[in-house]
């Protein structure tokens, strides 16, 4: 719903408040305020509370591969990836090589999946829009992307379940599989799973990814390497301008979503991905350099090395007791009642994860595939971690927007196939795929992998043989967080501003910068609905709270 409130404070300005903005689950509203038909300011507000972090705490330290995957029901498998990583750190465990493997094939086919069914069920619906009526192609854009009846939307969804297809044989179902534990992965695939999986994926690949998609193969695809190829290669020739990559990047371009949706054009990944040799004993510091899908950092135009020491979140908005900013081993989840936080100026149930780097400062970082790409730019890759300059170009030349980060998501559907499809050639069924470890009373651990729509980490510590803490930072969090103790906004809010609306009744335009994000709240704020019955707390939640 829109309501659309006139702003005393400014001759020709209006407030809009939009609740739910999110098409995926409906916990995201947004308020912003337009003058002169441009957005000026903007406030995302994670309207439900998660109690995860409570709910583990005191709990067995396996819980969190039981309790966490249930968080989402779209990235469960990154949630159970990042516990495991976790529990690997805090307990010191040995890793075979196979179980690396078939982790990295699993979190990868979960990107997989949600890449098309992103694209074409949540956000290329919004190009239908009669905003755009008016537009050459229009007619074309409705025949390809309206939901449901679309020639693309179809194909595009229903082939989305083939990647997590490949993970239900390896994880036994999907989502809420549980199947990664310390020391390895409960599984001993047969040669006939791994065949069967090669068989699928390559069908993903043939029918949708480059028979529909790109319309040309995928090496040909990832000979692009900077924004000026990938404009060459629509132009190259009628397959790859006919192609719905090529027709997206027509539309879009006609419609102006290269023209907003910036943001502050700084950047996180925690890297994702690990050579199965290099963390066959995984510890928090060695993490970085076992990474084949790099981490780092990238503000004001520099990069910086990732150091999970660094994390903060802020609460000074957030609707929870006091007005700190905490690296994730001392996270505090404690929930206020949200009518006393408005008084405060709090605004949202999300924390406002900052990233600090030690001499330069704290600053918002955006999460997600343009985050990955552009680190992915940073030279000094070694020979089998993944170097690629495309998007780096892209942020340093046209700069970021909605279509920007939307190629970027897309042009990880060809990388992360070549390296399924290399994993699952290296698997040898001859070798262990689990070592027992030895369970450790006191520990801490890290535990993190990219998820399809960016960075989800876990803090764990342990005391007594049960959980101590428990923290979860996840790439919702990252980008929709609010303002932090210097009143400095998160990463979408700072992406609203500037946007232009052409008709306040129906922002379409703020779909397409939420959307951009892929903002997921089931996985920043959950409903906590006890077994017993009985209310943990009663909150009032929206105008008048």
């Amino acid at each position: 719903m829109v309501n659309i409130i006139e702003n005393p404070a400014t001759l020709t300005g209006r407030d809009l408040r939009i609740s739910p903005l999110g098409r995926v689950e409906g916990d995201l509203d947004l308020r912003v305020t337009i003058r002169d038909g441009v957005v000026t300011s903007a406030w995302t507000e994670a309207s439900m509370f998660r109690g995860f972090e409570i709910i583990l705490k005191g709990k067995d330290p396996q819980a969190g591969l039981i309790v966490t995957p249930r968080i989402c029901g779209i990235c469960g498998g990154s949630h159970l990836t990042k516990a495991a990583y976790a529990l690997d750190t805090a307990w010191q465990t040995e890793l075979p090589p196979n179980a690396t493997l078939i982790r990295n094939i699993a979190q990868a086919c979960e990107t997989l999946q949600s890449i098309p069914r992103w694209f074409y069920a949540l956000f290329a619906i919004d190009l239908t829009n009669k905003k755009y009526a008016h537009l050459p192609e229009y007619d074309e854009a409705v025949r390809r992307f309206a939901p449901f009846v679309g020639t693309s939307y179809e194909h595009g969804v229903t082939l989305s379940n083939k990647p997590v297809e490949i993970y239900a044989i390896f994880g036994g179902q999907w989502p809420h599989s549980s199947f990664m534990i310390p020391g390895g992965v409960m599984c001993a695939p047969t040669l006939a799973d791994v065949t069967r999986a090669i068989a699928i994926l390559e069908y993903w690949k043939d029918e949708w990814l480059e028979k529909k998609w790109l319309g040309c193969s995928v090496d040909r695809w990832l000979q692009n390497k900077s924004w000026a190829d990938v404009m060459e290669w629509m132009h190259e020739n009628e397959r790859h301008y006919n192609s719905d990559c090529g027709f997206f990047l027509r539309f879009a371009l006609a419609a102006g979503l290269d023209k907003y949706g910036a943001g502050w054009n700084n950047y996180i990944a925690t890297g994702t991905y690990f050579h199965p040799e290099r963390y066959a004993r995984p510890t928090i510091e060695g993490r970085n350099a076992a990474l084949i899908a790099r981490s780092g950092v990238y503000v004001n135009g520099q990069f910086y090395d990732f150091d999970q020491a660094n994390v903060r979140e802020d609460v000074t908005h957030s609707f929870y007791e006091g007005s700190h900013a905490l690296h994730p081993f001392e996270g505090r989840t404690e929930p206020i009642d949200p009518a006393v936080g408005h008084r405060q100026g709090k605004y949202s149930w999300a924390k406002a994860p900052r990233y600090l780097i030690p001499g330069v400062g704290s600053h918002p970082v955006e999460a997600g595939p343009l985050a990955r790409q552009v680190i992915a730019g940073r030279p000094g890759a070694a020979d089998w971690q993944d170097y690629d300059p495309l998007f780096l170009d892209a942020v340093t030349t046209v700069g970021p927007s909605v279509l920007v980060r939307v190629m970027a998501r897309m042009h990880e559907a060809p990388k992360y196939y070549k390296l399924v499809r290399k994993w699952l050639d290296q698997i040898n069924l001859h070798e262990k795929f689990y070592i027992k470890p030895k369970e450790l009373p006191e520990g801490r651990g890290f535990g993190s992998t990219e998820a399809a729509r960016g960075s989800l980490s876990d803090w764990i510590v342990l005391k007594d043989g049960k959980i101590e803490n428990y923290q979860v930072v996840t790439p919702t969090a990252w980008n929709i967080g609010p303002r932090d103790g210097r009143e400095v906004n998160g990463p979408m809010e700072q992406a609203f501003i500037g946007t232009p609306i052409t008709d306040p009744s129906d922002p379409v335009e703020l779909g397409h910068v939420a959307r951009s994000y892929d903002s997921c709240l089931v996985c920043t704020v959950h409903a906590y609905d006890e077994k017993t019955g009985k209310a943990l707390a009663q909150f009032r939640i929206g105008e008048g709270a």
